[in-house]
């Protein structure tokens, strides 16, 4: 039973003074925190965004807290040197955002009416047009892996209305798209089959979104169920004196059904 009281609002500036205090003391004092630069905290956000993404997945809602906060640091020390090179602040920051998601939302803060979750996202692709965006696409990050990416564009897409009406047509597209991996493969033309792939991905991703699946963590479940069973048959394999390498395909197989049974 979740035993955390919710904090009042007082609370919670407090909280934020406290730790915007605590990064203008390590700024000033500490030899790594002044050292850091916008560039050189880069790859360690990069870090901590994944390290957020594994408690995610992992439902470790201790974990994701405690992510969270490292993410909430970054941003604030991001915040600090934009301050000190006269560039923005936490405040201009933080007013930036508010004034965004205000503008973005006509349907609360205006006197636009909408009937559904569909309707917001349009909208929403809509003012950002008008804000100056020349695609619907644009905003979608280059450096995305590029199963998230896929998936980020498709939705960016839908928005707008390009978009399959059912799951079923859209199951007719990878069907067409693995024919045609199937007849590159056949006729042994690299770059074909790499394009092709490539298309039976997107499609698949695609799919996903029908079926309510995040592809990204269907993926990942499905990467640390082989991870466990492949240790665990490497397990086996050890305490019969065997080593996997030495070992016929067969005699793989035969350990990895066993081991299939006892981690689904």
């Amino acid at each position: 039973m979740n035993t955390i009281k919710p904090q009042h609002l007082a609370e919670k500036l407090a909280a934020f003074e406290r730790i915007l205090t605590i990064m203008d003391e390590l700024r000033e004092k500490c030899p790594w925190d002044r050292k850091q630069t916008i560039e050189s905290l880069r790859i360690l956000t990069i870090e901590e965004t994944y390290e957020l993404v594994d408690a995610i997945t992992e439902q470790d809602m201790k974990s994701i807290e405690e992510e969270l906060g490292d993410i909430l640091l970054h941003i604030v020390f991001y915040a600090k040197i934009g301050e000190e090179q006269g560039a923005f602040d936490i405040a201009s920051v933080i007013n930036a955002l508010c004034e965004k998601l205000i503008n973005r939302h006509p349907h609360i803060y205006g006197d636009v009416t909408v009937n559904s979750e569909e309707e917001v996202l349009q909208n929403w692709e809509a003012i950002k047009l008008k804000e100056g965006k020349k695609s619907a696409l644009q905003g979608v990050p280059k450096s995305l892996p590029a199963v998230v990416k896929s998936l980020r564009i498709q939705e960016k897409a839908k928005k707008v209305g390009f978009e399959w009406d059912t799951k079923e047509q859209v199951w007719e597209k990878v069907q067409e798209e693995l024919q045609e991996l199937t007849e590159a493969v056949k006729n042994g033309e690299q770059i074909e089959i790499v394009k092709e792939y490539g298309d039976v991905l997107f499609s698949l991703i695609n799919y996903a979104r029908f079926i309510e699946v995040d592809p990204e963590h269907a993926l990942e479940k499905t990467n640390k169920k082989f991870i466990a069973r492949f240790q665990e048959m490497e397990r086996i394999a050890d305490s019969e004196g065997k080593s996997l390498t030495n070992m016929s395909l067969q005699e793989m197989d035969a350990i990895w059904d066993v081991v299939k049974k006892d981690i689904r």
